[in-house]
C-alpha cells in the first residue's frame, strides 16, 4: 500500500503475499530463516518479542526479550545472537534463557543498535543510530569476530539499516535510512575489509519513504523494503530497478528468503507512525507477510562466535 507522495517508477508485479502471521507488530524487523527448525525468527523491537513461526504447522511462539531486540542471526554454536539496545546477546531455543554477550563499543549515550547480519565467513555486522533524532549523522557500523571484539567499519550514519552481500561475496550492500541511500562496497572476504564506498540506488527524500531492511537472491540481485512506499525494490547489480512489489501495508521493513528451497520470501511490517484512521484501513499492518518471488535466496551464514 503506497502512502508516499510520489507514484511507483515502474507497474508493480502482482504477487499473492499472505499474512502468515498476524502479530501486530509496533515494529516487527529482522526475519531470518533456520533451515534445521524450520521456522521464521524475527522480532517486534518497542513490544520486546523474539517471534518464532513453525511453517510446518504454521503456529506461532513468542519469547519475551530482557530488552528491546532489534536483530537476530544465527549462531553455529547454539541458537542465535541477538543485538539488543546496547548489548549482544546470545538465545538459546532449548532453554528459552538470553545471556548478555558484550556491551555495546563506545558509543553516544542516546544511540542504540539497529540492523545486523553475518557475512559468509561467520563475522557478525551490526549498526547503531540515534535513538531520537534518526537524521543525525550519528550511527556506525562493526564488524564483530569470533572473540566479539568489535571493529568500527563506518562512522557518521544516519541510521544505520539493512545489509547483504553479493553471491560471491565481494560486493558488500548497506543503507544508511536517512541519507536515503543504498551504498555498495568492495568487499574483502578474507579479511573482511570494506572500501570503494559508492552510492548503488537512492530514494527522493520528497517522497516521504526510505530504504530499510534488504536481502540479496541467488541472481545477485538486492530486494529492499522501502516503507511508506510500501513495497519491495528488485535492484539488479547495477541499482536499475528490476521490480516493484507492492506489499498490503504501508509499512513494510525488512526481508528475507527462506523455507526447503529458499523460494520464500519473509516481510516483517510495523505499524509504528499510522494514524488511527490508517490502522483501520492497513488490519494487518505490523503482521509477517510471505509470497513467492519466483527466484532464490542464499541461505544465511551463522555467527562462529
Amino acid at each position: 500500500m503506497n502512502r508516499s507522495s510520489f507514484a511507483h517508477e515502474i507497474a508493480p508485479t502482482s504477487v499473492e503475499m499472505a499474512c502468515v502471521a498476524d502479530t501486530k507488530s509496533i515494529v516487527g524487523e529482522s526475519p531470518l530463516w533456520n533451515a534445521a527448525e524450520q521456522c521464521v525468527y524475527f522480532v517486534d523491537i518497542p513490544q520486546r518479542q523474539l517471534h518464532r513461526l513453525n511453517v510446518g504447522n504454521m503456529m506461532l511462539e513468542s519469547f519475551g526479550t530482557p530488552d528491546i531486540a532489534t536483530a537476530v542471526a544465527l549462531r553455529r554454536a547454539r541458537g542465535l545472537i541477538l543485538t539488543f539496545e546496547r548489548t549482544l546477546a546470545f538465545f538459546d531455543p532449548a532453554t528459552k534463557s538470553f545471556d548478555a554477550a558484550i556491551d555495546m563499543p563506545s558509543e553516544p549515550t542516546g544511540n542504540r543498535f539497529n540492523d545486523g547480519k553475518c557475512d559468509r565467513q561467520g563475522r557478525f555486522w551490526a549498526g547503531t543510530m540515534s535513538k531520537t533524532q534518526w537524521d543525525e549523522p550519528r550511527g556506525s557500523l562493526y564488524r564483530f569476530g569470533s572473540d566479539l571484539t568489535a571493529t568500527q567499519m563506518v562512522s557518521e550514519l544516519r541510521c544505520s539499516n539493512g545489509l547483504g552481500w553479493s553471491p560471491d561475496s565481494r560486493t558488500f550492500y548497506f543503507v544508511e535510512s536517512f541519507a536515503h541511500a543504498i551504498y555498495a562496497f568492495d568487499f574483502e572476504a578474507q579479511s573482511g575489509v570494506i572500501s570503494g564506498r559508492r552510492v548503488f540506488a537512492t530514494l527522493d527524500p520528497a517522497s516521504g519513504a526510505f530504504p530499510d531492511g534488504l536481502t540479496v537472491d541467488a541472481e545477485g540481485h538486492v530486494w529492499n523494503a522501502q516503507p511508506v512506499f510500501g513495497r519491495l525494490v528488485r535492484y539488479d547489480p547495477d541499482g536499475r530497478i528490476d521490480q516493484i512489489v507492492e506489499t498490503p501495508v504501508s509499512r513494510c521493513t525488512s526481508c528475507a528468503f527462506g523455507g526447503d528451497d529458499l523460494g520464500t520470501m519473509y516481510v516483517t511490517s510495523a505499524q509504528d507512525s499510522l494514524a488511527p484512521e490508517e490502522l483501520i484501513e492497513e488490519p494487518l499492518a505490523g503482521g509477517l507477510f510471505a509470497f513467492r518471488p519466483g527466484v532464490a535466496g542464499i541461505a544465511e551464514t551463522p555467527f562462529i562466535g
